[in-house]
């Protein structure tokens, strides 16, 4: 096995774990978790707000994913290890560039999600205590 033969098999990978995470985030089907998605302080401050992130996220992870397995698809196809090398490297460098852009989409879109409303404080009957503002 040969370099041009194996190096393809990294952004095809990587490709379909980010558009599965992307898919996820799109359809609301991604738990908050520490691993995976857009995981910013906006974004992990409550469930809402993480699902808001990654529903906003979600296309363009899905396309970051995409792009790096077509780049992978294309790599096998070519003969020489110089083009392969590039090929993969380009499709690479798309996939952190647009997952980069996607995660600031989320947090921003994070950022203007309404924040959670605090219980009030055992005992407390509302103004008096602090609990109007």
């Amino acid at each position: 096995m040969s370099v041009s033969s194996l190096l393809p098999v990294l952004p095809v990978v990587v490709g379909v774990l980010v558009a599965v995470v992307g898919v996820a985030g799109l359809t609301g089907r991604l738990p908050r978790n520490r691993f995976a998605g857009v995981r910013t302080a906006a974004s992990m401050r409550d469930d809402e707000a993480f699902r808001v992130a990654n529903r906003v996220a979600g296309l363009p992870m899905t396309v970051a994913g995409l792009v790096a397995v077509l780049a992978g698809v294309a790599a096998f196809a070519l003969s020489g290890t110089a083009a392969t090398v590039t090929v993969v490297l380009i499709g690479l460098v798309g996939l952190a560039v647009i997952t980069l852009g996607a995660g600031v989409l989320g947090h921003r879109a994070a950022l203007a999600a309404p924040e959670p409303k605090r219980p009030l404080p055992a005992g407390c009957k509302g103004c008096a205590c602090g609990g109007c503002g």
